[in-house]
Protein backbone atom coordinates (compact mmCIF):
# COMPACT_ATOMS: atom_id res chain seq x y z
CA UNK A 1 0.00 0.00 0.00
CA UNK A 2 1.24 3.82 -0.84
CA UNK A 3 2.39 5.92 2.09
CA UNK A 4 1.17 8.55 3.80
CA UNK A 5 2.94 10.93 1.56
CA UNK A 6 2.65 9.25 -1.73
CA UNK A 7 -1.22 9.49 -1.22
CA UNK A 8 -1.16 12.95 -0.13
CA UNK A 9 1.33 14.11 -3.60
CA UNK A 10 -2.12 11.76 -6.01
CA UNK A 11 -4.24 14.01 -3.66
CA UNK A 12 -2.58 17.29 -4.76
CA UNK A 13 -1.58 16.13 -8.03
CA UNK A 14 -5.69 15.07 -9.08
CA UNK A 15 -7.26 18.26 -7.63
CA UNK A 16 -4.48 20.15 -9.96
CA UNK A 17 -6.26 18.43 -12.78
CA UNK A 18 -9.57 18.97 -11.36
CA UNK A 19 -8.92 22.61 -11.29
CA UNK A 20 -7.37 22.66 -15.36
CA UNK A 21 -10.70 20.44 -16.36
CA UNK A 22 -12.98 22.50 -14.47
CA UNK A 23 -11.57 25.73 -16.22
CA UNK A 24 -11.92 23.74 -19.71
CA UNK A 25 -15.68 22.90 -18.91
CA UNK A 26 -16.37 26.44 -18.12
CA UNK A 27 -14.75 28.08 -21.15
CA UNK A 28 -16.14 24.92 -23.33
CA UNK A 29 -19.42 26.13 -22.18
CA UNK A 30 -19.13 30.06 -23.38
CA UNK A 31 -18.14 29.36 -26.72
CA UNK A 32 -20.86 26.36 -27.04
CA UNK A 33 -23.15 29.07 -26.47
CA UNK A 34 -21.62 31.19 -29.24
CA UNK A 35 -21.18 28.41 -31.69
CA UNK A 36 -24.81 27.15 -30.89
CA UNK A 37 -26.33 30.72 -32.01
CA UNK A 38 -24.20 31.22 -35.04
CA UNK A 39 -25.31 27.46 -35.66
CA UNK A 40 -28.91 27.74 -35.72
CA UNK A 41 -28.90 31.69 -37.08
CA UNK A 42 -27.32 30.06 -40.14
CA UNK A 43 -29.50 27.16 -40.91
CA UNK A 44 -32.54 29.19 -41.89
CA UNK A 45 -30.04 30.87 -44.84
CA UNK A 46 -29.01 27.81 -45.60
CA UNK A 47 -32.98 26.23 -46.37
CA UNK A 48 -33.98 28.90 -48.31
CA UNK A 49 -31.04 28.84 -50.81
CA UNK A 50 -32.39 25.38 -50.97
CA UNK A 51 -35.65 25.83 -51.22
CA UNK A 52 -34.58 28.61 -54.17
CA UNK A 53 -32.55 26.29 -55.99
CA UNK A 54 -35.38 23.81 -55.63
CA UNK A 55 -37.63 26.25 -57.40
CA UNK A 56 -35.33 26.83 -59.74
CA UNK A 57 -34.80 23.22 -60.54
CA UNK A 58 -38.47 23.34 -62.82
CA UNK A 59 -36.71 25.50 -65.83
CA UNK A 60 -33.03 24.65 -65.64
CA UNK A 61 -31.06 21.73 -66.95
CA UNK A 62 -27.72 20.73 -66.57
CA UNK A 63 -26.87 22.46 -70.04
CA UNK A 64 -27.35 25.71 -67.83
CA UNK A 65 -24.32 25.44 -65.87
CA UNK A 66 -21.61 23.37 -65.59
CA UNK A 67 -21.74 22.39 -61.27
CA UNK A 68 -24.74 20.87 -62.46
CA UNK A 69 -23.46 18.41 -64.84
CA UNK A 70 -23.91 14.62 -63.46
CA UNK A 71 -20.48 12.70 -64.55
CA UNK A 72 -20.56 9.04 -64.44
CA UNK A 73 -17.54 7.53 -62.89
CA UNK A 74 -14.56 9.54 -62.38
CA UNK A 75 -12.52 11.01 -59.30
CA UNK A 76 -14.14 11.66 -55.84
CA UNK A 77 -13.56 13.70 -53.16
CA UNK A 78 -14.42 14.16 -49.62
CA UNK A 79 -14.11 17.13 -47.71
CA UNK A 80 -13.31 15.66 -44.06
CA UNK A 81 -14.00 18.63 -41.47
CA UNK A 82 -12.64 18.08 -37.78
CA UNK A 83 -10.77 19.83 -35.35
CA UNK A 84 -7.30 21.33 -34.52
CA UNK A 85 -7.34 20.58 -31.26
CA UNK A 86 -8.48 17.45 -28.65
CA UNK A 87 -9.66 16.81 -25.53
CA UNK A 88 -12.98 17.02 -27.10
CA UNK A 89 -14.48 13.70 -26.19
CA UNK A 90 -15.31 11.34 -28.77
CA UNK A 91 -15.68 14.38 -31.46
CA UNK A 92 -12.70 13.43 -33.86
CA UNK A 93 -13.21 9.90 -33.16
CA UNK A 94 -16.66 9.56 -34.36
CA UNK A 95 -16.12 11.82 -37.53
CA UNK A 96 -12.68 10.13 -38.56
CA UNK A 97 -14.47 6.95 -37.72
CA UNK A 98 -17.54 7.32 -39.93
CA UNK A 99 -15.31 8.83 -42.85
CA UNK A 100 -13.01 5.75 -42.50
CA UNK A 101 -16.07 3.48 -42.93
CA UNK A 102 -17.28 5.59 -45.81
CA UNK A 103 -13.64 5.66 -47.95
CA UNK A 104 -13.58 1.30 -47.01
CA UNK A 105 -16.84 0.62 -48.18
CA UNK A 106 -16.58 2.64 -51.05
CA UNK A 107 -13.38 2.25 -52.70
CA UNK A 108 -12.60 3.80 -55.56
CA UNK A 109 -10.48 6.82 -56.90
CA UNK A 110 -10.82 8.63 -54.06
CA UNK A 111 -9.00 11.96 -52.36
CA UNK A 112 -9.37 14.03 -49.31
CA UNK A 113 -9.62 17.50 -48.39
CA UNK A 114 -9.08 18.06 -44.52
CA UNK A 115 -10.18 21.07 -42.52
CA UNK A 116 -8.75 20.38 -39.23
CA UNK A 117 -5.39 18.70 -37.92
CA UNK A 118 -6.91 15.77 -36.06
CA UNK A 119 -8.62 15.13 -39.61
CA UNK A 120 -5.47 15.42 -41.31
CA UNK A 121 -3.14 13.45 -39.10
CA UNK A 122 -5.77 10.65 -38.87
CA UNK A 123 -5.63 10.57 -43.50
CA UNK A 124 -2.23 10.56 -43.41
CA UNK A 125 -1.59 7.75 -41.24
CA UNK A 126 -4.16 5.59 -43.18
CA UNK A 127 -2.79 6.57 -46.53
CA UNK A 128 -5.31 8.25 -47.89
CA UNK A 129 -4.68 10.37 -50.71
CA UNK A 130 -4.60 14.19 -49.54
CA UNK A 131 -5.47 17.14 -52.44
CA UNK A 132 -5.06 19.84 -49.90
CA UNK A 133 -5.58 20.84 -46.01
CA UNK A 134 -7.02 23.46 -43.86
CA UNK A 135 -6.41 24.69 -40.37
CA UNK A 136 -9.42 24.70 -38.58
CA UNK A 137 -11.10 28.59 -38.82
CA UNK A 138 -10.94 29.03 -35.01
CA UNK A 139 -13.53 29.70 -32.30
CA UNK A 140 -15.50 32.48 -34.85
CA UNK A 141 -15.26 31.15 -37.80
CA UNK A 142 -16.82 33.87 -40.60
CA UNK A 143 -17.79 33.25 -44.30
CA UNK A 144 -14.88 34.75 -45.38
CA UNK A 145 -12.56 32.22 -43.79
CA UNK A 146 -14.69 29.29 -45.93
CA UNK A 147 -14.67 31.02 -49.68
CA UNK A 148 -10.58 29.99 -50.25
CA UNK A 149 -11.84 26.24 -50.33
CA UNK A 150 -15.04 26.89 -51.81
CA UNK A 151 -13.44 28.35 -54.70
CA UNK A 152 -10.57 25.53 -54.59
CA UNK A 153 -13.58 22.65 -54.70
CA UNK A 154 -15.52 24.90 -57.29
CA UNK A 155 -12.47 25.52 -59.90
CA UNK A 156 -11.29 21.51 -59.54
CA UNK A 157 -14.96 20.17 -60.36
CA UNK A 158 -14.79 23.00 -62.96
CA UNK A 159 -11.86 21.51 -64.44
CA UNK A 160 -13.12 18.05 -64.74
CA UNK A 161 -10.52 16.79 -61.74
CA UNK A 162 -13.46 14.77 -59.48
CA UNK A 163 -17.24 13.65 -60.67
CA UNK A 164 -18.47 13.81 -57.17
CA UNK A 165 -17.52 16.74 -53.66
CA UNK A 166 -19.09 15.52 -50.26
CA UNK A 167 -18.80 16.51 -47.08
CA UNK A 168 -17.90 14.81 -43.86
CA UNK A 169 -18.69 16.58 -40.75
CA UNK A 170 -20.10 16.55 -37.08
CA UNK A 171 -23.85 17.67 -37.14
CA UNK A 172 -24.96 19.49 -34.11
CA UNK A 173 -28.35 18.14 -32.47
CA UNK A 174 -28.44 19.03 -28.85
CA UNK A 175 -25.58 19.52 -26.41
CA UNK A 176 -25.47 15.92 -25.94
CA UNK A 177 -25.69 14.95 -29.19
CA UNK A 178 -23.54 14.91 -32.16
CA UNK A 179 -24.35 13.05 -35.40
CA UNK A 180 -21.30 12.43 -37.96
CA UNK A 181 -23.27 13.14 -41.17
CA UNK A 182 -22.28 13.25 -44.93
CA UNK A 183 -23.62 15.47 -47.09
CA UNK A 184 -23.42 15.77 -51.05
CA UNK A 185 -21.71 19.03 -52.47
CA UNK A 186 -21.07 18.37 -56.29
CA UNK A 187 -23.01 18.22 -58.78
CA UNK A 188 -25.71 20.16 -57.24
CA UNK A 189 -28.92 18.46 -56.69
CA UNK A 190 -31.47 20.67 -55.33
CA UNK A 191 -33.47 19.35 -52.68
CA UNK A 192 -36.26 17.33 -53.62
CA UNK A 193 -38.19 17.36 -50.70
CA UNK A 194 -39.22 21.17 -51.27
CA UNK A 195 -42.16 21.95 -54.04
CA UNK A 196 -40.50 24.81 -56.65
CA UNK A 197 -42.80 27.40 -57.50
CA UNK A 198 -43.83 27.15 -61.44
CA UNK A 199 -41.16 27.82 -63.91
CA UNK A 200 -43.32 30.60 -65.79
CA UNK A 201 -43.25 32.69 -62.70
CA UNK A 202 -39.54 33.19 -63.40
CA UNK A 203 -38.04 35.70 -65.47
CA UNK A 204 -34.37 35.28 -66.23
CA UNK A 205 -32.19 38.40 -66.79
CA UNK A 206 -29.82 38.51 -68.54
CA UNK A 207 -30.16 34.49 -68.83
CA UNK A 208 -30.16 31.36 -66.58
CA UNK A 209 -26.63 30.83 -67.36
CA UNK A 210 -25.53 34.21 -65.70
CA UNK A 211 -28.15 33.79 -62.49
CA UNK A 212 -26.77 30.78 -61.70
CA UNK A 213 -22.93 31.97 -62.59
CA UNK A 214 -23.79 33.63 -59.40
CA UNK A 215 -25.69 31.65 -57.39
CA UNK A 216 -24.19 28.52 -57.01
CA UNK A 217 -20.94 29.65 -56.14
CA UNK A 218 -22.21 31.10 -53.29
CA UNK A 219 -24.38 27.69 -52.98
CA UNK A 220 -21.51 26.03 -52.31
CA UNK A 221 -19.71 28.55 -49.47
CA UNK A 222 -23.03 28.57 -47.73
CA UNK A 223 -23.34 24.93 -47.45
CA UNK A 224 -19.60 24.66 -46.71
CA UNK A 225 -19.83 27.26 -43.84
CA UNK A 226 -22.89 25.22 -42.44
CA UNK A 227 -20.59 22.20 -42.03
CA UNK A 228 -17.75 24.06 -40.66
CA UNK A 229 -20.57 25.92 -37.78
CA UNK A 230 -22.31 22.40 -37.01
CA UNK A 231 -18.30 21.17 -36.92
CA UNK A 232 -17.67 24.17 -33.81
CA UNK A 233 -20.40 23.56 -32.44
CA UNK A 234 -20.49 20.15 -32.09
CA UNK A 235 -16.65 20.37 -30.80
CA UNK A 236 -17.55 22.68 -27.86
CA UNK A 237 -20.21 20.25 -26.75
CA UNK A 238 -18.44 17.59 -26.72
CA UNK A 239 -15.35 18.93 -24.80
CA UNK A 240 -17.84 20.76 -22.62
CA UNK A 241 -19.21 17.00 -22.07
CA UNK A 242 -15.76 16.02 -21.57
CA UNK A 243 -14.49 18.04 -19.15
CA UNK A 244 -17.38 17.66 -17.12
CA UNK A 245 -17.25 14.10 -17.02
CA UNK A 246 -12.91 14.42 -16.29
CA UNK A 247 -14.06 16.67 -13.44
CA UNK A 248 -16.78 14.78 -11.68
CA UNK A 249 -14.04 11.54 -12.40
CA UNK A 250 -11.47 13.70 -10.52
CA UNK A 251 -13.63 14.12 -7.60
CA UNK A 252 -14.54 10.44 -7.58
CA UNK A 253 -10.64 9.74 -7.28
CA UNK A 254 -9.68 12.53 -4.44
CA UNK A 255 -12.58 10.72 -2.60
CA UNK A 256 -11.28 7.26 -3.24
CA UNK A 257 -7.59 8.67 -2.47
CA UNK A 258 -8.64 10.28 0.91
CA UNK A 259 -10.41 7.53 2.08
CA UNK A 260 -7.13 5.30 1.29
CA UNK A 261 -5.12 8.06 3.00
CA UNK A 262 -7.85 7.69 5.91
CA UNK A 263 -7.29 4.11 5.99
CA UNK A 264 -3.39 3.92 5.80
CA UNK A 265 -3.10 7.20 8.83
CA UNK A 266 -5.49 4.87 10.95
CA UNK A 267 -3.04 1.41 10.25
CA UNK A 268 0.04 3.92 10.98
CA UNK A 269 -1.76 5.35 14.62
CA UNK A 270 -2.85 1.78 15.55
CA UNK A 271 0.69 0.41 14.77
CA UNK A 272 2.37 3.20 16.59
CA UNK A 273 -0.11 2.69 20.04
CA UNK A 274 0.95 -1.05 19.62
CA UNK A 275 4.14 -0.20 19.48
CA UNK A 276 4.42 2.27 22.42
CA UNK A 277 2.07 -0.23 24.58
CA UNK A 278 4.33 -3.37 23.59
CA UNK A 279 7.25 -0.88 25.02
CA UNK A 280 5.64 0.12 28.27
CA UNK A 281 4.98 -3.93 29.04
CA UNK A 282 8.59 -4.42 28.32
CA UNK A 283 9.46 -2.24 31.23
Amino acid sequence: MASQREIRRRIAAVKNIKQITRAMQFVAASKLKRAQDATLSARPYSQKIDELLADLAVVIGPEDHPLLVRREGGKRLIVLITSDRGLAGPFNTNTIRFAAQEITENSGDLAVVTVGRKGRDAMRRSRVPMEAHFEGFGDRPTFADVLPLARLITDDYLAGTYARVDIVFSQFVSTLTQRPALDHLLPIEPASDTEGIPGNQFIFEPNPGAVLEQLLPRYIAARLFQAVLESKASEESSRMVAMRNATDNAEDLIQDYTLAYNKVRQANITREMIEIASGAQAR
